[in-house]
């Protein structure tokens, strides 16, 4: 979407529909003995997705990364730029042609699939070059579309309620496509083939809401594959006009109902109110939704959870990574306080947690919930258990078994299973947790901290604390739980170079992001072994160390060693 008067709107648009009927409970997004999750990664260069592919996203188990409009767009250094076509040339900031195809292909090789954000409801508003070099105005995109291929209603959508004036009328002021015209459709479905002959797996369609369903099935039919993975953006609104269920004939829809009830429960209700969290809260049927805590939209309207919301952002993910409806989302973005800020850097990532780039899919507590997934596929919901507040716990069948701590002291409590007995990773922290003969086992969670258990990790590697779920590089992850007040940050320094050789006025800050939890990853040789601590830094640069002797960790032969230390007062 674009922004809200640019931005906004267009994330009012909404989902659309195809042409093939999907089996009930079947999401097409996860294909028999297929990985469902996708990681989205916001603005993101393609040259940067490539290499995220082979170091992160593969290793972790993704099935799909979703990429933001590849198309040529306006000039600009607004996110929302990306959303403002001009042509269907492949010649956007993020990357041209050659780069798009080398990005599927790596992709590709790293066992993960591509889904491409196709914008096709509209064109740009004013005029210019694009940034591919193409010049156009309003209603005239030379070589693709001219007045006559736009829609009647040349004024902005003003009712909801009205059918016609959301279909048919321009969506912030942008110019809307025909989409009933035969030429339209046609022209359409040859830049989604186009994508297609370079190896985009599937597509997210950009407000679908504003196309008839029928538009958009008889676009699809036209695909070399109609029968491609079609994922449709379609918000809910109340008393509108048009439904996100009207879609749902042959693609998923993603389900905002979802993210929006999340944040409400996340932060001012109970999380055992989850206990039956789905089809019977009036959403769309789980099979063929596709379901996030937060996409680009949302995050800037401030209607779901972010990555400003800290550790309970981080848990929310957990959760919908663990709980089986709908087929997950995870947004990866970057920080902001200018809400049409562009991609830091243009959208090169030159590392993760720098630059702003925040790399949700990477975090250890989320991407160790994407194999979590993948072990769990297709089991029920077992040995649910709750406080009747915000402590919750369940099973996955005999595949796996989660509980989160929501709440601000610890938990320490012998749960329930049906997990057979023997050791078992708990791929949030990294340590080992023994289930006995009666499925139980005995474990203490910390305040906003959560544990899984599945099949798929039954032993934990490393030293310290486990290994990261992305191998790519060797190293250590730390994260330590610390309590600051305004102005204060959290740093760590140690005895190797990477450390800055005990030095604090060069120690290395960790991220906030899943507060109380501070979180950096650092580069090491394999084997090395090393010497740290944690210190805090006030506003004015008041250095304050934690207590106690030096901590001690080794670098594993393969991936990063997992650091979980709580801050010593």
């Amino acid at each position: 979407m674009v922004r809200r008067s640019l931005a906004a709107a267009l994330a009012l648009t909404a989902g659309a529909a195809l042409a093939l009927t999907v089996p009930a409970g079947t999401a097409q997004a996860a294909p028999p003995g297929g990985k469902e999750v996708t990681a989205v990664l916001f603005e993101w260069k393609f040259d940067s997705i490539a290499k995220a592919c082979t170091d992160t996203l593969g290793p972790a188990g993704y099935g799909y990364v979703q990429v933001s409009p590849p198309q040529e767009h306006i000039q600009g250094g607004q996110w929302w730029t990306s959303y403002q076509p001009v042509s269907y040339r492949i010649a956007g900031r993020l990357g041209d042609r050659a780069a798009f195809s080398d990005m599927i292909r790596t992709c590709h090789g790293a066992g993960v699939k591509v889904i491409a954000d196709a914008v096709i409801n509209h064109m740009a508003a004013g005029d210019g070059t694009g940034t591919g070099g193409s010049s156009y105005t309003k209603y005239d995109y030379p070589g693709i579309y001219s007045g006559s291929d736009l829609d009647d209603c040349r004024s902005t959508i003003s009712d909801y309620t009205d059918r016609a004036d959301v279909q048919n009328c321009e969506l912030v002021g942008l110019a809307d496509l025909d989409t009933g015209e035969e030429y339209v459709r046609g022209r359409i479905a040859a830049y989604l083939n186009d994508l297609a002959s370079l190896g985009v797996d599937g597509f997210r369609i950009d407000a679908a809401k504003h196309m008839p369903a029928a538009d958009l099935a008889d676009i699809k039919s036209r695909l070399s594959d109609p029968g491609v993975y079609w994922k449709q953006e379609a918000i809910h609104g109340a008393g509108e006009a048009v439904s996100p269920s009207e879609y749902l004939g042959s693609g998923d829809v993603q389900e905002f109902r979802y993210a929006r009830d999340l944040e409400r429960v996340f932060n001012n209700e109970n999380l055992a109110n989850l206990k039956n969290f789905g089809e019977s809260w009036g959403y769309m049927e789980s099979g063929r939704s596709a379901v996030f805590v937060d996409n680009h939209d949302t995050e800037r309207g401030g209607d779901t959870l972010s990555y400003k919301d800290g550790a309970t952002y981080t848990l929310a993910n957990v959760f919908m990574l663990a709980w089986p409806y709908g087929s997950p989302d995870v947004h990866s973005g970057y920080e902001f306080t200018d809400r049409d800020a562009g991609p830091p850097n243009g959208g090169t990532i030159s590392a993760c947690y720098s630059d702003g780039w925040k790399c949700q899919h990477a975090w250890r507590e989320v991407a160790s919930m994407v194999g979590f997934r993948n072990a769990t596929r297709g089991q029920p919901v077992t040995n649910w258990w709750d406080n009747g507040g915000d402590r919750i716990a369940f099973g996955r069948g005999t595949a796996g078994y989660t509980a989160i701590n929501h709440e601000g002291s610890p938990l320490t409590r012998t749960f329930q299973t049906s997990l057979a007995s023997g050791a078992y990773c708990d791929v949030q922290s990294g340590t080992t947790v023994t289930v006995n003969g009666s499925g139980r086992f005995t474990a203490t969670l910390g305040a906003h901290t959560a544990l899984a258990l599945h099949t798929g990790a039954r032993t934990c590697a490393g030293g310290g604390g486990g290994t990261d779920p992305q191998p790519g590089t060797s190293g250590a992850s730390f994260g330590v739980n610390a309590t600051t007040a305004t102005g204060q940050n959290i740093y760590v320094t140690g005895n190797q170079s990477a450390l800055s050789n005990w030095n604090t006025g060069s120690a290395l800050k960790l991220d906030p992001a899943a507060y109380p939890v501070w979180k950096l990853d650092v580069e090491l040789p394999a084997g090395t072994s090393f010497a740290y601590k944690y210190l805090r830094k006030d506003a004015a640069g008041t250095v304050t160390w934690e207590s106690g002797a030096n901590r001690t960790a080794t670098v594993p032969a393969s991936g990063k060693v997992v650091l979980n230390d709580s801050w010593r007062d």
